[in-house]
């Protein structure tokens, strides 16, 4: 019997392994979230009546009532809030030297990723071992941040992202969001912004995406030593890294958790089949038709993920 040994693993299949961790992990988070909220009297805004409200202030739900819709629940203002952090990102990034942002945005990434792992972890566990936990999150990825664990605290931080705010956006409102910043996905890829993005925070090894070597033995890379610098730069034939942009895993998570909460398990599991196809879809246009470059992977999660809600109903 010979044995054959792998010395490189295809992208594509990391990247949907990532994807189905994530939706599990978000669907376990959302199943214990409300008896956690109801057995501490923690109040969370629940879904509001309608299916889309695109601006804060009065409407009419589906039964005649007159209700106010708040602005964490409308598309208007969730999408001004991503274009302006996005513009205050770019700003930055061409005013400011990296050398002097590479601390802050050490910290920023270190706090999310603690938050992330201690909403993972705090309904099934004591609040100090989801403070410990989640401590020890940060501090590990803050001072060795190793490809497989910055994943891996991604993963946590993304998941707990959509059970947390798929509690009180409706399915709709996400699918809009959704499909208003898969327009922005098209274009910002197109016009070498999300590129442009990319390469600057690649430079000082923090990205918002997550990182999947080609060969297994670069899975505890250091981040600190310079292991995706040069990711953009390199053709694609060259590269040793393959990216997945931490959106295009979270709002299919926040998607998923919000049919979950506005109606069962089956539907949320239906929705994350169509968006896990769509995420495939993309994979399978970059390799026939654009040889490996980058492809914006939120249109066709977006386009998939609609179809599998207007089937639902």
């Amino acid at each position: 019997m010979k044995i054959i040994r792998l010395t490189k693993q295809h992208p594509v299949f990391v990247a949907v392994l990532i994807f189905i961790v994530a939706q599990i992990l978000t669907i376990s988070i959302a199943s214990q979230e409300t008896s956690f909220l109801e057995a501490n009297n923690i109040y969370m805004p629940t879904q509001p009546d309608q299916t889309i409200s695109v601006w804060p202030g009065p409407a009419t739900t589906p039964s005649g009532e007159v209700t106010q819709v708040p602005a964490y629940s409308s598309l208007g203002p969730v999408i001004i809030y991503f274009l302006v952090a996005t513009a205050v990102i770019v700003i930055i990034l061409l005013r400011v030297p990296l050398s002097t942002l590479i601390l802050a945005l050490r910290i920023l990434f270190a706090f999310l990723f603690a938050w992330g792992s201690f909403i993972a972890c705090v309904f099934w566990m004591p609040l100090a071992g989801a403070l410990g936990i989640a401590s020890a999150v940060a501090i590990i990825w803050f001072l060795i941040p190793r490809v497989w664990f910055h994943n891996v605290a991604l993963i946590l931080a993304l998941a707990s992202v959509g059970a947390v705010f798929g509690h009180f956006i409706t399915p709709w409102t996400v699918m809009a969001i959704m499909g208003a910043l898969a327009i922005y996905d098209f274009i910002a890829v197109r016009r070498g912004l999300m590129l442009w993005l990319t390469g600057k925070l690649s430079k000082v090894g923090v990205l918002p995406a997550f990182i999947i070597p080609k060969s297994p033995s670069h899975w505890g890379a250091d981040l600190r030593q310079g292991a995706i610098t040069n990711v953009v730069d390199q053709e694609p034939d060259e590269r040793e890294y393959s990216l997945l942009g931490g959106g295009d895993i979270a709002f299919p998570c926040l998607l998923t958790a919000s049919v979950y909460f506005a109606h069962d398990l089956a539907t949320a599991t239906i929705t994350t089949a169509f968006a896990l196809s769509g995420l495939a879809l993309a994979y399978l246009i970059q390799a026939v038709f654009l040889k490996g470059k980058a492809i914006p992977a939120l249109p066709p999660i977006a386009a998939l993920a609609l179809a599998g809600l207007l089937i639902i109903r």
